[in-house]
Parts: C-alpha cells; structure tokens; sequence
C-alpha cells in the first residue's frame, strides 16, 4: 500500500461518509497491509474501479496517468496526490477528460490545509520577494522523482496562489548527490509584476524544515509549515486597537507601530481535512478547493526549473571537454 497509502487508509476510515471498498497494488506483499488494516485487495483495478464512487490515486507518480486516466474514463471522482502526473501534458489530459466527464478532480496540494496556511488571507498578501527552505533527511520514498517534484512543488504551488503574475524568468541549479535526479535544487524566480522568489530544497538534509518568507509593502509574513503557524509583523502609522506587544518608535518623521500577530489553527490534520473537502465537493456538488488545473501549473514551474538544471549542469560538463 505504501507509506502514505496507509496514512490516507487510517484517515479515510475515520471520516464519516467514506467507505472504502478496497485497494489495487501490483505488490504481493501489500495483501499483508490490506489484512491489518481491515481492507480487501482486488487484482483487478478496472474491478475495483467500477465498485467504486471515488478513487484516491496515491502510488508511484509514474503510474498516476494511468490509473487516474482509467478511473474518471469509467466516471469516477478522483483524488490524485501529488505530482499529480509525471509531466504537464499527462496532466492537462486529465484535465480535459475530467471536464468532459463531470466528474471531481482534486490534487493532493495537502499544504493548502496546513494550518499555517488556513488563517491567511489571501487576496491581502501581494509578495515583492519570496523566500524559501523546504528540507529534509534523506528517505528513499520520493526518490522516484526529483527534488523539484518531490518537495519543492509544494511551495510553487503555494507561490502561485500568492503571486498572481505570469513568470518572467527562472534561473536554477541542483544536483544529484544519493539518487538519479537533483536531490537538492535553488530556484530563484523572476514575475512579470516585479516580485522574485528565492526557493530551496533538498532532501539530504540534517534536519526538517518547511518555511515561507514573505516580503511585501509594509508587511512581512513568516509561514512555519512544520509548526503550522503564520507570524505577521506590519508597520502601522496609527495606533493600533490592540496595543499589547506593539513596538512604538518614530519612522519617516511619523509615529509608528510594528504589530505581531500570531495565526494558526490547532488541532487540524491537513490530510483529514482536504479529505473532507473532497468529500464535500462530492456530495454538495462543490469546487474542488485544489483542482487539476492547479496540478498542473505547479507541474509546469517544475519541469520548466528542472529543464533548467539540466541545462545548466550540461553546459558545465561541456565546459570540462
């Protein structure tokens, strides 16, 4: 079933409303997983498929396609972790075959529910300059894709919420130190409106960590995803209503304030929670809160960073003859 098979396997038996029928793996030894967690394992997925309303499509990236492609053909919902498809164009076919079919089809972007990121406004966020780390210890599940896939695609996603400009230009470099394909990599991203990111990842790392820097005029937005919760400093030139931890000082020959504010919801699982959404898009015939069309553009940033770094790592080869 997989690691993070039977973490969506626990929460989906705890949320009313779902019922899991099954689940298909090629792996023999997966029947073992099913039996401890109470779940039958077809041999057949076209089978399984067709007994079921949904399918939550969470395997090796390279068989998303496939799998996901079977499921909305026979008109099933379907929940696709991510990256939702190996490349862009797998991804927009998806898109286009959901559409047609009418079904809802959710990518499992699981740090849009992170409660870090739930409290903030989003129409009120308009970044100059974005940094970011995302790292952490090696583990050799993911390493079918890059880093950039693996990891770093979550924040692109959440940076294009945040940014509403078309991208400029990127320049990026990585390198492959324990697998095939960049296990660390640095992008920094240019837009059209001005703003540039900086974003790190690396899955070699000697310790976890997933934040977010946010710079824009007169506020500065720190994002701890691995603590699940948002400090906003702003720079205010009236007093504020609640004074408490306000540092006051003179600015610009005004008064002014810089104010604190802490923002988090506690107590949430991000993946029960998106799952809840799914099923709420489901049953109340909802948009899915993260469609395939977001899946997509993430996927796009990807390949288009990795292209990139592949470049650039070639011309330094060539460099050498």
């Amino acid at each position: 079933m997989g690691y993070l098979g039977k973490i969506h396997t626990r929460i989906l038996q705890n949320i009313p409303g779902y019922h899991i029928i099954g689940f298909y793996d090629p792996d023999p030894h997966a029947k073992e997983d099913g039996i401890k967690a109470g779940l039958k394992k077809f041999d057949d997925s076209d089978l399984l498929i067709s007994l079921c309303d949904a399918i939550d499509v969470v395997c090796t990236t390279s068989a998303h396609y496939e799998v996901a492609k079977a499921a909305i053909t026979a008109g099933k919902h379907v929940f696709i972790e991510k990256p939702i498809t190996e490349t862009p164009e797998q991804a927009a076919a998806l898109l286009k075959l959901s559409e047609e079919k009418g079904i809802k089809a959710m990518a499992g972007h699981v740090e849009r529910f992170n409660p870090a990121i739930l409290p903030l406004k989003f129409n009120e966020i308009n970044p100059l300059f974005i940094e970011v780390h995302r790292l952490a210890m090696f583990n050799p599940r993911g390493t079918d894709v890059s880093v950039i896939h693996d990891l770093m695609i979550h924040d692109l996603d959440i940076m294009l919420c945040f940014v509403s400009s078309p991208i400029r230009k990127i320049h990026a470099s990585g390198v492959a130190i324990l697998s095939d394909t960049p296990d660390i990599a640095n992008a920094r991203i240019e837009f059209e409106n001005g703003c540039v990111a900086n974003v790190t990842a690396s899955r070699i790392a000697m310790k976890s960590m997933r934040k977010m820097r946010i710079f824009q005029k007169g506020k500065y937005i720190s994002i701890d995803f691995l603590q699940g919760k948002s400090e906003i400093l702003q720079l205010l030139y009236q007093k504020p209503y609640n004074f408490n931890g306000a540092v006051s000082f003179t600015f610009n020959g005004k008064e002014a304030y810089i104010t604190t504010t802490t923002l988090s919801h506690k107590d949430i699982n991000a993946i029960e929670l998106e799952f809840r959404a799914f099923y709420d898009s489901i049953t109340k015939n909802k948009p899915v809160p993260v469609g395939l069309s977001d899946g997509y553009k993430a996927l796009i940033l990807a390949k288009d960073i990795l292209e990139h770094i592949n470049q650039r790592n070639q011309e330094v080869l060539e460099s050498f003859h």
